[in-house]
């Protein structure tokens, strides 16, 4: 019998995003003490977590990577809570959700970051079946 890992039953788009994923998940043990378990609860923490960041005065540069890894790890939730599966095309990523609809965890960082967003919340809608904005 042979065994495979997750990753090699992934479709290849999910490469990037689950590696981010993961390094954010890993900051987040090591620098925050915060322990962030793949489960939509934990994505208050991680909205919390922008919120904090974006009260610091720091350019949008410095914190590029941190959003893409907490978009990425935004992501993964879906994708293991809905059932969806990661899709890229052009440098961007997405997860595609059972019903066909597309979302874009990494640019609902961003909007957090701005002040106009909710990882938590679009992991309810792509979740319950809500339809997005």
């Amino acid at each position: 019998m042979t065994v495979t890992t997750q990753q090699e039953t992934r479709p290849s788009a999910a490469t990037k995003p689950v590696r981010w994923a993961a390094d954010a998940v890993a900051a987040m043990r090591e620098g925050a003490r915060l322990r962030l378990d793949y489960s939509a609860r934990s994505l208050w923490s991680v909205d919390r977590m922008i919120e904090d960041i974006r009260r610091e005065p720091a350019p949008y540069a410095a914190v590029e990577l941190v959003l893409r890894g907490f978009g990425a790890y935004a992501g993964e939730v879906i994708v293991r809570q809905a059932g969806g599966e990661w899709w890229a095309s052009g440098g961007d990523h997405w997860v595609r959700t059972p019903d066909g609809r597309l979302w874009d965890p990494i640019d609902e960082a961003r909007r957090c970051y701005t002040q106009d967003g909710s990882l938590r919340l679009l992991c309810r809608d792509a979740t319950t079946g809500a339809r997005p904005d």
